[in-house]
């Protein structure tokens, strides 16, 4: 695997291109992530060097509740380390095997009703290293538990960038052919509306994990969420239409009414706050830009 192809330039006083390096220790790394681990994974920090027990062993770097509510282990390695899978998957099957422990930990960090709503389905795996050899890439591919592998990198003293080099794809369905019409001027027919809506949802489905290799779908009660390492997409149909929440900003977007809204503040299933109406065909092939800008956000 190579290193990073970005590369960051100085520019105030000249020009001076400022070279990425590894950090002096895998805590450093620790350290920077978990500080901002929300604003970085879209998790929310549980704990650090979690102990497993006297049985069992060991210690997980990182625990915590992404945004679904699914539980997260994060692994970290300084540079190439061929054993993070396999040590980050240890731990897994440790934490699978000890949900009531998880549940309570997360009681008494984040109260009751996320304790409630722990997403037991899609546990994940995240390892963020230096870098990742060809097997590890090889082994997420084909692996049927979520995990993601993150490349880093430091830019001087202030900055870190975080690359996704491989995802084990999850909840994946074939794409169809083409977007069926499904009404005239903009609006569903009402006897062929629960059927149109499903269309809709199978097309949105299709495009929006058609957006990159990296693209997840979970499956909640209330929504369908499609994730990178953070969410950019929460799908929920009503009788009439598809109401689709994205990452992408509000304030960067011509809102249209009737087909986007600013929901900042506004209680609704799933994440982000541009809301997406759909009702037609013409309304899915122009919220792709807006999906797009989404997943480049997440």
């Amino acid at each position: 695997m190579g290193v990073l192809s970005l590369k960051l330039f100085y520019t105030k006083g000249g020009v001076a291109e400022v070279t990425p390096s590894l950090a002096e220790a895998e805590a450093d790394v620790q350290s920077l992530v978990e500080g901002a681990m929300e604003a970085m994974l879209g998790v929310r920090f549980l704990a650090s060097e979690y102990s497993t027990g006297p049985a069992h062993g060991g210690r997980i770097d990182s625990l915590g509740l992404d945004e679904n509510g699914a539980p997260v282990i994060v692994e970290y390695k300084r540079a190439t380390d061929p054993g993070v899978i396999n040590q980050g998957l240890f731990y897994m099957a440790w934490l699978v095997d000890h949900r009531t422990e998880f549940q309570a930990l997360v009681r008494e960090r984040l109260g009751t009703t996320a304790a409630s709503q722990v997403l037991w389905s899609t546990p994940r795996l995240i390892c963020i290293a230096g870098d990742f050899t060809r097997y590890d890439l090889h082994a997420v591919r084909e692996h049927s538990r979520s995990i993601d592998l993150v490349r880093y990198r430091l830019y001087g003293e202030h900055h870190i960038a975080l690359e996704t080099v491989a995802a084990s794809v999850l909840g994946r369905t074939k794409a169809p052919t083409r977007i069926r019409r499904v009404g005239a001027a903009g609006t569903l027919p009402a006897q062929r509306a629960p059927q149109a809506v499903a269309y809709l949802a199978s097309a949105v489905d299709a495009l929006l994990l058609g957006l990159g290799d990296d693209v997840k779908k979970v499956r909640r009660q209330q929504y369908d969420a499609y994730q990178r390492l953070r969410n950019f997409a929460c799908v929920t149909p009503r009788q009439d239409k598809l109401l689709v929440y994205l990452k992408a900003t509000p304030a960067a977007v011509d809102l249209v009414p009737g087909f986007t809204r600013d929901v900042t503040g506004v209680g609704h299933h799933g994440t982000g706050d541009l809301e997406v109406r759909l009702r037609s065909e013409e309304d899915v092939e122009r919220a792709v830009e807006l999906f797009r800008l989404s997943y480049a956000a997440a």
